[in-house]
C-alpha cells in the first residue's frame, strides 16, 4: 500500500482545484494557498503504528481462556493429527490451526506468541481501513472539491486547504486502531483477526475493481473473499454486503478519465463481480460440506433476543457510553456524504453501511429459523463503523467551515471536541479489555489452584465432558490428576477434548481407592451445572455424602475439591 497504490482517482483528488466559477458554500472566497498534500504512506502508517502499540500493549498479560486453549491444544499436535482432528471437529478453524502450527514451531506457544499473529493481522487491517476511507472519499468527492479551504475570505493571509480524502482515511484508521474490540481480537489466539484482515482487503479491492473493471482486480478480490471465508465461513457474508454496495452505487462516473468501467453489467452489478464471488464460494465448497456435518459444534447457540442486540451494539462501539457518540458520528458521516456529495458515487457510506449492517442482520434473521448468530461471528464488520465515524468527523469539519467558525479558522474545533470526548470514553474500556476478567475463563488461575492443592492419587471429573478444555490451557497440573471417566485421550480420538465412557456401571467399577476428587465445571451463570448425561449423573452419585473441602472460581471455570 504505497503512494503508487492509491490510484489515479486519489491523485486527482489531492491536486488543488482551479478557482471555481461560483464559490462553493464551504469554500471561502479568495485564492486559497496550496498546502502540501498529506503523503499517502503517512495516512496508512500512522494508524497502523497506533494499532501495533495499542493492540500490543500487555498482549501476554491476560490468561488464556477456553477458545484459546482449543487453539493451543490443536496446534501442538503433528500436522497429520491436525488433519485427523478436522475430520471430526473444528474444520472451520482448520486453516488457522495449520497456520498457527507453523508459527508455533518457530515462536512457541506462550500467550504472547499465540496472540501475536492476531495483532499483526489487526495492524494490517488498520492500514487497509485507512486506505479504504481515503480512496472512498476521493472517489465520492468531485475533483474540484478534493480540498477544503479553512480560513477567512481575506486573501491575506490566504486560507490553507484541507485534504478531505486523506483526513477521512487517517481518522478512520485511528478510530479503528483505538477501538476496544480491535484490541480484544488483536489479543485473542483465534482466527477472527485474520478474517477481519481479509475482509478489509476484499473491501479495498472492491474499491479498485468496481471503477476499473479489469480482471486483475476482480481476481484479487475473489481470492481475498475466499480467504475471508477460509478463516471463518461466516465471513462470506461480506459478499452480501458488497452486493448491496453495488446496488446502491454507480462507479461509471468516477472511473479514470471519465471512462465507463470495463466489462458487462447486469444493472449496476458487474458480471465479473458475480464470477469472482461464485469462484470464491466454489473454492470453499469442500469446507462448506465438511462444516455442514459438524453443526453440532454450534448447537449451544440460542435464538437472539434484545440482550443479544444490545451486546452487539456495545461490542461494536466498545462500551455502552460509546454507543451514542459513535451513532451520532455515523449519522453525521451519512449526512455529510449523502447530502453534500450524493449517494451514487462509491463513497465511504456506500461501502461501510452495508458492511456494518447486512451481515449481522442476515445472521440474526436466520437465527429465528436455526440459531447461527453470535457476536464474534460478525466481528469482521467492526472496521465499517470506524470508516463511517471517520467520515462523520470530516463532515463536522466541512459543516463548521460554512459557519463563523470557518472564518475564524476554527472549523476543526467541533471535530476536535468529539475526538476528545471519544478519547476520554475509550480510556476505561481499553484498560478493562486487557484484564483477565474480560475473558470468560482464567485458566492460568485454575491451573495454579490445582498445582497448589493437588495431592498424589487425586482424581478428576469434568462436568460436562467438554469442560476438559479448562485443563488444556496450562495442562501440567491437570495431567497429574486421574481422569476416571476418560475413554480415549484427545490425540487418540482425534477430538479436541477426548472421549468419555458411556456406561455408569463401568465408571462405578473404576472408582476405587479414591479419597479426593476435583470436579471441574464452567458455566456463564457461575453456578454448578445440573448433570444431564447418565455418566455425569453417576459422577455426582459417587460423590454423594462426600464433603466439599473447598470451591474456587476462576472466571467461569469452577473447581470443587471433594473429600471422602
Amino acid at each position: 500500500m504505497s503512494e503508487t497504490d492509491i490510484g489515479p482517482e486519489d491523485a486527482n483528488a489531492t491536486v488543488a482545484a482551479p478557482e471555481p466559477r461560483s464559490p462553493e458554500p464551504w469554500r471561502a472566497p479568495g485564492r486559497p494557498r496550496r498546502s502540501r498534500p498529506l503523503p499517502g504512506w503517512l495516512v496508512i502508517a500512522v494508524p497502523a503504528a497506533v494499532a501495533f502499540v495499542v493492540g500490543g500493549y500487555e498482549i501476554g498479560g491476560p490468561s488464556l481462556w477456553r477458545d484459546e486453549a482449543y487453539t493451543k491444544d490443536a496446534i501442538e499436535r503433528p500436522a497429520g493429527q491436525i488433519f485427523a482432528l478436522l475430520g471430526h471437529q473444528d474444520a472451520v478453524h482448520g486453516a488457522y490451526y495449520l497456520l498457527m502450527h507453523v508459527i508455533a514451531a518457530v515462536a512457541g506457544t506462550s500467550a504472547t506468541a499465540l496472540r501475536f499473529p492476531s495483532l499483526c493481522a489487526m495492524v494490517v487491517s488498520t492500514g487497509f481501513v485507512a486506505v479504504i476511507g481515503r480512496r472512498a472519499a476521493a472517489q465520492a468527492i468531485a475533483p474540484d472539491a478534493g480540498h477544503l479551504a479553512l480560513g477567512a475570505p481575506d486573501p491575506r493571509p490566504r486560507p490553507r486547504l484541507l485534504d478531505i480524502p486523506a483526513l477521512t482515511g487517517l481518522l478512520s484508521g485511528l478510530l479503528f486502531a483505538t477501538a476496544p474490540y480491535m484490541t480484544f481480537y488483536a489479543q485473542v489466539a483465534r482466527s477472527y483477526a485474520i478474517e477481519t484482515m481479509f475482509a478489509t482487503i476484499a473491501s479495498y479491492l472492491l474499491l479498485r475493481a468496481y471503477p476499473d473493471g479489469r480482471w486483475r482486480w476482480w481476481s484479487g478480490y475473489g481470492a481475498a473473499v475466499a480467504l475471508t471465508g477460509l478463516f471463518n465461513l461466516f465471513g462470506l457474508l461480506i459478499l452480501a454486503a458488497h452486493g448491496v454496495t453495488l446496488l446502491l452505487t454507480d462507479a461509471r462516473g468516477r472511473s479514470p478519465a471519465g471512462r465507463s468501467p470495463a466489462g458487462r453489467r447486469i444493472g449496476r452489478i458487474p458480471v465479473r463481480w458475480l464470477a469472482a464471488s461464485a469462484a470464491a464460494v466454489v473454492v470453499l465448497g469442500p469446507l462448506l460440506r465438511v462444516a455442514g456435518h459438524q453443526q453440532e459444534q454450534i448447537s449451544w447457540l440460542t435464538r437472539p433476543d434484545a440482550s443479544a442486540i444490545e451486546r452487539l451494539l456495545v461490542d461494536m462501539a466498545g462500551s455502552r457510553p460509546l454507543i451514542i457518540p459513535f451513532a451520532l458520528l455515523g449519522l453525521a458521516g451519512l449526512a455529510a456524504i449523502c447530502l453534500a456529495d450524493n449517494w451514487r458515487p462509491l463513497n465511504p457510506a456506500a461501502i461501510a453501511l452495508p458492511w456494518l449492517v447486512v451481515p449481522p442482520f442476515l445472521l440474526i434473521a436466520a437465527s429465528f429459523v436455526k440459531p447461527v448468530y453470535y457476536v464474534r461471528y460478525v466481528e469482521f464488520c467492526l472496521p465499517a463503523l470506524s470508516i463511517l465515524a471517520g467520515a462523520g468527523l470530516v463532515g463536522l469539519i466541512r459543516f463548521a467551515a460554512r459557519t463563523p467558525l470557518g472564518r475564524l479558522r476554527l472549523a476543526w474545533l467541533p471535530a476536535a471536541l468529539a475526538i476528545a470526548v471519544i478519547a476520554v470514553l475509550l480510556a476505561g474500556p481499553q484498560q478493562a479489555i486487557r484484564q483477565t476478567a474480560a475473558r470468560p475463563d482464567n485458566l492460568r488461575l485454575a491451573s495454579a489452584i490445582v498445582a497448589a492443592h493437588e495431592q498424589p492419587g487425586d482424581a478428576v471429573f469434568f462436568i460436562p465432558m467438554d469442560m476438559h478444555v479448562l485443563g488444556t490451557g496450562y495442562p501440567a497440573p491437570f495431567l497429574r490428576l486421574r481422569d476416571m471417566a476418560q475413554a480415549e485421550p484427545p490425540t487418540e480420538s482425534a477430538t479436541l477434548t477426548g472421549t468419555e465412557i458411556t456406561s455408569p456401571a463401568l465408571l462405578k467399577s473404576r472408582f476405587t481407592d479414591v479419597r479426593r476428587v476435583w470436579v471441574v465445571t464452567g458455566a456463564s451463570n457461575y453456578k454448578f451445572p445440573a448433570p444431564s448425561t447418565p455418566v455425569d449423573k453417576e459422577k455426582m452419585a459417587l460423590l454423594a455424602g462426600w464433603r466439599i473441602i473447598h470451591r474456587w472460581q476462576a472466571g467461569e471455570a469452577m473447581l470443587t475439591l471433594y473429600g471422602a
